[in-house]
């Protein structure tokens, strides 16, 4: 006969391991709080943007074919900004340590749907590193797409800049230490269930009729051995009655 858990004994289980879920939940939060405030790196944004324009003679009006053109090769400038022959330029002026491969995972490139405005993002350890490797790039983007293609018409929209009250992206302390805790309630509810599993000991008369499928005939109470002190005090009596009784012989 199969042995079928019930709702009654789920939540019997989990309130008899109780302290063990809550103990490993405070563990998996506190392992997240150090973690997100002492070991993790903050890493600060700055962004800038750009719009980028075919070249244009002043007498030519925009139209909706050019416009077209330019979203168009928008793809094509979001590759050029985070190429070498940009990045190289960005790192040598700026006397940056790290590696044009390093540089590039820290900038990103975007554009809106159907804009001609592109969005250089910068994450970085320091917000004025970052701040300055955005404006860089998109001086040097500005600067140098004349020479790769026939783009004369860039305009710098937004500059990166430090704000004083300036908050890391990540680590998201409050979002980690939350992520622990559902860690911590599933791991703690699964290392319940599986020490009630390997338990195999019985315990109650109900552990036997669930276990062995025998009826139980009787059962033996336990039962608390009397304290000295009592005892003494319940044989006082006896010693009393007793030399009453040898004081009534002897007269």
């Amino acid at each position: 006969m199969e042995e079928t858990i019930g709702m009654k004994e789920l939540f019997q289980t989990l309130k008899k391991r109780m302290w063990l879920i809550a103990l490993i939940t405070i563990i998996a939060a506190i392992i997240s709080a150090v973690v997100s405030f002492f070991i993790i790196t903050p890493v600060y944004e700055s962004k800038t943007q750009i719009l980028v324009n075919q070249a244009k003679s002043d007498q030519q009006l925009y139209n909706a074919s050019e416009v077209q053109t330019n979203i168009q090769l928008i793809n094509t400038y979001n590759v050029i900004i985070k190429s070498p022959a940009i990045l190289d330029k960005v790192k040598s002026e700026l006397g940056l340590e790290q590696t044009l491969d390093e540089l590039d995972k820290q900038i990103s490139v975007n554009s809106a749907k159907d804009s001609q405005i592109v969005e250089i993002t910068v994450q970085d350890p320091s917000p004025q590193i970052g701040a300055q490797i955005a404006n860089k790039t998109a001086t040097v983007f500005k600067s140098e797409i004349s020479k790769i293609m026939n783009v004369d018409n860039v305009n710098i929209l937004s500059k990166a800049e430090v704000k004083s009250s300036v908050s890391p992206i990540k680590p998201k302390p409050l979002l980690n230490i939350l992520f622990g805790v559902v860690i911590g309630l599933i791991g703690g509810v699964g290392v319940a269930f599986l020490l009630e599993y390997l338990d195999n000991t019985i315990k109650t008369e109900q552990d036997i009729e669930n276990i062995l499928e025998l009826p139980v005939m009787g059962a033996i109470t336990n039962i608390k051995e009397v304290p000295k002190a009592t005892n003494v005090a319940a044989r006082a009596p006896l010693n009393t009655r007793a030399q009453q009784r040898g004081e009534t012989y002897g007269s």
